[in-house]
This record gives C-alpha cells, structure tokens and sequence, in this order.
C-alpha cells in the first residue's frame, strides 16, 4: 500500500481528501496544515508521494516543496485554488509531478495520484538505469587504464594486458574493476 502524505490548510478540504485517498486504499500516513509540519513529517514519515496546496500559512506549498525536494527523492503533486500561468509556471520544479485546481473531485483526485506514482516509479528505475551506467563507464575506464599501464610496463598486446587482468581476477576471485585498481596503485607509484 502506497504511503501518502496531505499538506491542506483548510481542514475541510484536508479531511475530504483524507476519505479519498483512504476509500482508494492508499495509506495516508500524514495529514497536515503547512509547509512546516510537512518538512518535519516528510522526514518522520516518508512518504510515497505528497499532495500539497501552494497558498499555507507559515511557509507555502511551492518553497516547502523545494526544501523537501533538495533532501528527499519523493513526488510531490500541488493542489491550488489558482491556475495562472504565473503558479503553473513556478511549480515547474524538481519532484512536482502533477498540478490539480481546487475544487477537488475524487474522479480528479484519484487518477493523478495513480500518474504520480507511476511516473516517480518511472523515473526512480531510469535514475538506477543512469546510475549503473555511469558506474559501467567508470568501471571500464579503470580497466582500459590499468591495460594501457600493463601494456606500457610490460611491452604487451592489448589482448594480452586484458588476460592478465582477467587472470589476477579469477585467480584472487575479486571483480576485475578492483584488480585495475590495485594495478593503477602499483603502477603509477
């Protein structure tokens, strides 16, 4: 069960979308009144995605999700009263997912809360994607090098450096990137 978080000054409005989401089945693990308590109960709770309002006394919906955004990889849609270009324009932001105007529907509610979440599950599984591949690239980085420094100190063939790296991998039973790097220590010291 998905773990929701609700940032409404209106109590009203908060509790309505309370008994939306919870009718849904969704685990509303927080439900509070401005961009303060959201900040604290953000990092309490954790949750899968936040709907916050923008307009909130103390520190609004737009600066809250900003400071959320900066500590925490978690989406967040806005609610608002207001559909200017001038608020849709800055919640053009890092983790804001989605953008609903006041008054809130569940038939409007429901189906942007289930966009959000897919598109943060989207985005997580391309952030791991882009992550492994920098780490590939790295990884082959140090291998190339660490053959470049073999074949130089040794006056061998590409093919062969690579075997030796290969070798020393399975012979010590460690992952050939740890070996380059053993290699690259020894050789440029």
């Amino acid at each position: 069960m998905k773990k929701i978080m609700v940032v409404e000054d209106e109590s009203i409005v908060r509790l309505d979308i309370v008994e939306m989401l919870k009718s849904a089945n969704y685990d509303v693990v927080s439900a509070v009144s401005n961009g303060e308590k959201a900040i604290e109960a953000t990092a309490e709770r954790m949750p899968d995605l936040i709907i916050m309002d923008i307009k909130m006394p103390k520190l609004n919906g737009l600066k809250a999700s900003k400071i959320i955004s900066k500590k925490y990889d978690i989406p967040i849609l806005i609610l608002s009263a207001y559909s200017q270009s001038e608020f849709v324009n800055e919640a053009k932001q890092s983790n804001i997912v989605g953008y609903i105007v006041k008054p809130i529907a569940e038939a409007q509610l429901l189906p942007a809360v289930e966009i959000a979440l897919s598109q943060s599950n989207r985005m997580n599984a391309l952030k791991q994607e882009v992550t492994q591949s920098y780490k590939q690239i790295e990884n082959r980085k140090l291998i190339e090098r660490a053959k470049g420094l073999i074949m130089q100190r040794l006056s061998i063939s590409e093919e062969a450096a690579y075997q030796r790296l290969r070798k020393l991998s399975m012979d010590n039973q460690i992952e050939i990137e740890k070996v380059a790097m053993k290699v690259i220590k020894q050789l440029e010291s």
